[in-house]
């Protein structure tokens, strides 16, 4: 637990930063260049968020149990379940809860097909290569830039007050599933796969 909150207090001020660059940058685009942000960048950031993590996250658990079967079962679930948390449910119940008049649309139930058979890939890709880091700010910053679309496409039209408070949502959004994902999911693995090998060399002893 200890070392899970040093790691959640040294990735909390990247995703900060990463949170009010995207911010400003859909600010200045909002506000100079295009009055709407298109739905098709949700439609973009989504599922590239989806693959990446799927990819990580069967690695993971490939490297610790070597059982395709369950780290591409593990790749899927975390990924879509992660996706799903942190690039629609959070944005959603923020933007409902700051009254930004937020709809609720699920890709993985209005989209399945695509979102699915991403995370898929993605896992599978994840198992071959066995790419078990990705670099954290691609992550971040995808899921960023997905929670962000979310709140700016299936919102009104926000005001410069609402783009702050978009920037506590969107936060949140990131700190804790991408977290989660990168760093709470492989120290469990991490700890069970010590545990295991614990118990072998003690019946070895035996």
């Amino acid at each position: 637990m200890k070392k899970i909150l040093k790691e959640l207090k040294e990735h909390a001020p990247f995703t900060f930063f990463a949170t009010i660059v995207a911010i400003l940058l859909i600010v200045i685009i909002r506000f100079y260049f295009s009055k709407d942000i298109p739905e098709s960048l949700f439609n973009i950031a989504h599922p590239a968020h989806v693959f990446v993590s799927a990819l990580v996250s069967a690695a993971v658990f490939y490297k610790y149990k070597k059982n395709i079967l369950l780290a591409l079962l593990a790749g899927v679930l975390i990924s879509l379940v992660i996706g799903t948390i942190s690039d629609v449910l959070i944005p959603w119940l923020g933007g409902t809860l700051f009254n930004l008049e937020t709809l609720l649309h699920i890709p993985l139930f209005e989209e399945t097909f695509l979102i699915v058979s991403t995370s898929i890939i993605g896992s599978i890709i994840g198992i071959i290569l066995k790419i078990t880091k990705e670099p954290h700010f691609i992550h971040v910053f995808l899921s960023v830039f997905a929670s962000l679309f979310y709140l700016t496409s299936f919102s009104q039209s926000p005001t410069y007050l609402e783009f702050l408070l978009m920037t506590i949502i969107v936060f949140v959004a990131v700190l804790i599933p991408c977290c989660f994902s990168d760093i709470v999911f492989p120290i469990m693995l991490s700890k069970k796969s010590k545990e295991g090998k614990k118990k072998k060399v003690k019946k070895k002893k035996k």
